[in-house]
């Protein structure tokens, strides 16, 4: 009785071990997911900051008229 009881917490621990190693590792991965996400959005910050500065103020400044422009395929 007391030898099944001790496999049984055995057993019921070495699963408990492999949960968390599998949780570890998820864990992991997903952290240097958030990390290359954060360094894409960090890039793509500069680049909408560099096109910002790249447009003319004076076009800003002005409203368009979109019925003046004509559609790509023309």
């Amino acid at each position: 009785m007391i030898q099944t009881m001790t496999n049984l917490i055995e057993e019921r621990l070495t699963e408990l071990e492999v949960k968390a190693s599998f949780a570890e590792d998820l864990l992991d991965k997903l952290d240097q997911i958030i990390i290359r996400q954060q360094d894409q959005i960090d890039r793509l910050e500069r680049e909408v900051q560099w096109l910002r500065q790249q447009t003319p103020q004076e076009d800003i400044a002005t409203p368009r008229n979109l019925r003046d422009e004509l559609p790509p395929h023309y």
